[in-house]
This record gives structure tokens, sequence and C-alpha cells, in this order.
């Protein structure tokens, strides 16, 4: 089993006012001294733009690169995301990198609220994921759609949908799916076979499933601790894990809790103590 981590689990974000960040010295520090030897690049701009620079910053900590979370428009008919994919593989080039995480990003501010998509809008984003898809396997990279709440594809039959009418690969996200309406178990028994990369989240589905019905708002959710180390919520780990061993996958486990931070955590405290849980809770499952 090949676990990474990534830096949403010591609560380094995208969305402004997030909460405080942590640096990536102090990240990929702890990731180390944990044991883990790979890691997702994290937020557009938390590491070096320059590729050359994002690659010295990494392998300063001896971590291998996955490959990156990236938000792109792909639903909007007049927007073309192809120039900015290209951008990103340029830097997979130069600073590594297996994955490209791609989120339907809705293009507004945040996770809490998006518009609806019309034939038109859906159209648009299975035809786009596709080229993306297509894009980045001829640079050797794999393209993997994350299903995350507040984007275009939140919901698990807006998941279905997607695997359904497009080529994308999936990021099997157990928490997101989870928030969003999926049984997760039942969801990698109907599509294994297109799992590229897996974001191991364990989550509270008391809290999650307040997200739908509107009784809780995203930013909520994760302030009420929605999120909690491997093997103390409520995802079928040991299933999941042998439903994809049996359908011969050989991807990354990447650990995600996510979570919001007040302040700079304490030397050897902090978000490193439940990365830490949740990757000796993971191995058991090997």
């Amino acid at each position: 089993m090949k676990i990474a981590g990534a830096p949403i689990s010591w609560g380094v974000c995208e969305v402004p006012d997030w909460g405080y960040q942590m640096s990536p010295e102090r990240v990929l520090t702890e990731m180390k001294e944990i044991g883990l030897t790979a890691t997702e690049f994290g937020p557009q701009g938390w590491l070096p733009v320059d590729a050359e620079e994002r690659a010295a910053v990494v392998n300063q900590f001896g971590l291998k690169p996955v490959g990156s979370f990236f938000l792109a428009v792909m639903h909007d008919p007049s927007f073309d995301p192809i120039p900015m994919v290209n951008v990103e593989l340029d830097a997979f080039e130069a600073a590594g990198g297996e994955f490209l995480v791609l989120a339907a990003d809705s293009g507004q501010e945040g996770y809490d609220a998006r518009p609806e998509l019309d034939d038109e809008g859906w159209n648009t984003l299975f035809t786009n994921l596709s080229r993306i898809t297509e894009a980045c396997a001829a640079r050797g990279v794999t393209a993997v759609l994350h299903p995350h709440w507040g984007t275009m594809v939140q919901n698990v039959d807006e998941v279905e949908r997607v695997l359904d009418n497009s080529t994308v690969g999936l990021c099997l996200d157990t928490g997101h799916l989870a928030c969003g309406g999926a049984d997760v178990v039942e969801l990698v028994r109907k599509y294994a076979d297109r799992v590229g990369i897996v974001h191991a989240k364990d989550v509270r589905l008391d809290l999650a499933k307040k997200l739908l019905p509107g009784e809780i708002n995203w930013s909520q959710g994760i302030k009420g601790g929605m999120f909690v180390p491997i093997g103390e919520g409520d995802i079928d780990f040991a299933t999941i894990v042998g439903l994809l061993n049996d359908a011969g996958f050989d991807g990354y486990w990447v650990l995600e809790q996510d979570i919001m931070l007040d302040e700079e955590p304490l030397p050897g405290a902090g978000p490193v103590s439940n990365a830490a849980k949740s990757f000796e809770a993971l191995k058991q499952f090997a």
C-alpha cells in the first residue's frame, strides 16, 4: 500500500480565510517524521509556483511528489481550461507528479454555495474532462476527478453521471463522497476500475448527513469536527481496501483530514498527531 500525505491534513487549503496556514517547512518535516514518503503539492501557491523551486522544496524533505489538487472551471462553454492545465503539466515535468486531481470549480469563492448546471453546462463539463484526460495522458500524467463539496460535481448522482459520460478517472475521496450522499462501498463496487487514487478520509456521518438538507454548511462541518482520524469515523476502510485490491488497484492512498486552524500549533502538537493516527490505522489494512 502506497500512502502519501496531503497538506489539508495540516489545515492548508486554497479557500480564502480558511484559517491559519502552516508553512511548507513544518508540514513537510512532520510528514517525514511520522514516516510518510510521498505528498501531494497542496493548493496552488503554497509551494513555489516555479516548477524547479517546487521540486527543490519537496526533494529537500525526501518526499516523492504524487501530484496536485487542481481547481478548474470546466462547465462554462466560453472558457477553455486546457491552457491552464498545460501550465500545470509543464510544472509536473520539472517537479514530478503522477496525478492531476481535478475538481470542477464552481467559479464562486469557497465551498458553501454553487450554481446549478443546465444541459449545455453538463455536456461542456463532460467534454472538458475527456479533453483534459487526453492532454494529461499524452504527457504521462493521469487525470482523476475529485468529487468535492461545493463544486459542480458534489452529489453521488452527479459523480455517477460524470463517470458514465466521460473518460476521466476517479479520485475516490471517501469523505467528500459520503458527504454527497454516496454509499462509498457500493460506489467502489460499481466503479473500482475507474479509481486512480484514493483520498482517505474518515467522517462522522451524524454531521455529514446534515449537509445535503442544508442544516449545516461546509465550513460549519469542518469546524464541528466532521472529519476524524481513520478508524474513528464511519467509513468502512477494510471493505474498501479489499474491493480495490481485488480490482488490482495499486495507486496512492492519500491521508486527508480536512481541518481549520486558529494559530500555529505547539511543536509536536496539533495536526501531526491525527495524521500519525490515520497513517498507523490505514497501514493495518495493507
